[in-house]
């Protein structure tokens, strides 16, 4: 694997911030042996989704993991964007669609021990690629040569997308907006993944007002991580 990529913006210099997420991090390690490859979704765009997937893998990373982060939103990915790449990237759905080879599309990061697939350029047709079988052989890979896998999966709340990927994943976390998504919602999320045979590890309770709650406060929001929510709610 000769790709390389260095990315920007990766630090959030806030020591709550960082705290909170050596908290998540801590939670799915003691979250019972066989737990690998673990999916963050949402309920609909724009709850923090992406952000909390790149910080739990770069916290993983830390602890001198190996970890690969795979960007399976292909429909409206950010990271490219977000981390202010150094060189155009290939991705996921072109290594799905035939038109690359895996390690073509696996990239090292400027951060140790955290390696990424990123989502490629957009697909009229994401949920029949993530179906295929190249995406099984793909995890399969990664269990033999990642510590711990982590993906970005779209939001579920229309799409299909997630629980296509929630059937090659030993766990899921939801982000959820605090004060923004309905229950109805969250309840219709929490059956496509229920259905799947995917395990609700527990959830990211986002974008809490800090004026009306005690949680943790940093930059922009207020952010609380732990198992609010989980499959016996």
């Amino acid at each position: 694997m000769d790709n390389e990529v260095f990315l920007k913006r990766t630090a959030i210099e806030d020591y709550q911030y960082n705290e909170a997420m050596k908290t998540l991090r801590t939670n799915i390690q003691f979250s019972g042996t066989g737990i690998q490859v673990v999916m963050l979704t949402s309920s609909v765009p724009g709850e923090g989704k992406s952000e909390t997937t790149f910080h739990l893998a770069a916290s993983l990373a830390q602890l001198d993991k190996k970890v690969l982060l795979i960007d399976a939103d292909i429909r409206k990915s950010i990271l490219v964007t977000r981390y202010q790449l150094d060189r155009r990237v290939d991705g996921l759905s072109q290594y799905l669609s035939g038109q690359k080879k895996l390690e073509e599309v696996v990239y090292k990061t400027n951060l140790p021990n955290l390696t990424m697939i990123f989502s490629g350029p957009y697909s009229p047709n994401p949920a029949e690629l993530l179906a295929e079988p190249l995406f099984d052989k793909l995890v399969a890979w990664a269990r033999e040569n990642f510590d711990y896998v982590i993906i970005d999966t779209p939001p579920m709340g229309n799409l299909i997308d997630g629980a296509i990927i929630s059937r090659n994943c030993d766990g899921a976390i939801l982000v959820i907006e605090s004060g923004n998504i309905s229950h109805r919602l969250l309840q219709k999320v929490k059956g496509q993944l229920e259905k799947s045979g995917c395990r609700i590890l527990g959830a990211v309770l986002n974008k809490v007002d800090v004026r009306q709650n005690s949680y943790y406060y940093y930059g922009k929001y207020g952010k609380y991580y732990g198992k609010e929510y989980s499959s016996e709610h």
